[in-house]
């Protein structure tokens, strides 16, 4: 048995010791992620929390198959946007003029914490959409349902925030070049 599945099976038994070596694993990690899908800081922090609780609330319910961190990764998530839900936020995006990939060189270097910079300017509602089907490989369907909307404006929304980067990178590489 590898030190997280004790660690894993302490909890279960509610184990504080555990839950705290537990919650120093992957506080960082998770973090990550609650800011990803936050408006703020003091919001994410706050996720960060509600998410930890409800891992160990919900610990006993993890069978050991497939990866804890992603079982873990998945109720912060949630948690994220099950807030968002029910504040019901909605945000009126402007019209994004398209760019196509021709209008952008192959062969370009932007560097990463621009790149992150980009992402993190997109509205809301298209970074919290990028983010999920980009970095977090999820799926429309998925999305959808985590967001609380429809397929197609997930879709939309992904196209969206795919034309706002495009058209950022394209004027930054006209800055630096």
């Amino acid at each position: 048995m590898c030190k997280l599945d004790n660690i894993i099976d302490k909890c279960k038994k509610g184990d504080p010791k555990a839950a705290e070596e537990l919650y120093h694993m992957f506080a960082s990690q998770m973090f990550a992620i609650c800011i990803r899908y936050s408006r703020d800081r003091t919001e994410a922090e706050d996720n960060l929390q509600d998410g930890f609780l409800k891992v160990f609330e919900s610990i006993s319910q993890y069978s050991g198959r497939g990866s804890f961190e992603g079982w873990m990764k998945r109720i912060f998530i949630h948690i994220t946007f099950e807030k968002y839900r029910k504040n019901n936020m909605l945000q009126v995006v402007e019209e994004v003029p398209e760019t196509t990939m021709a209008d952008i060189e192959e062969n370009i270097y932007i560097p990463e914490e621009v790149l992150f910079g980009f992402i993190e300017e997109l509205p809301e509602k298209y970074r919290q959409v990028f983010s999920l089907y980009v970095i977090e490989e999820m799926q429309h369907k998925e999305i959808a349902a985590l967001v609380g909307i429809s397929e197609g404006t997930s879709k939309s929304n992904l196209a969206r925030a795919r034309e706002i980067l495009k058209r950022k990178i394209k004027d930054y590489l006209k800055y630096e070049q």
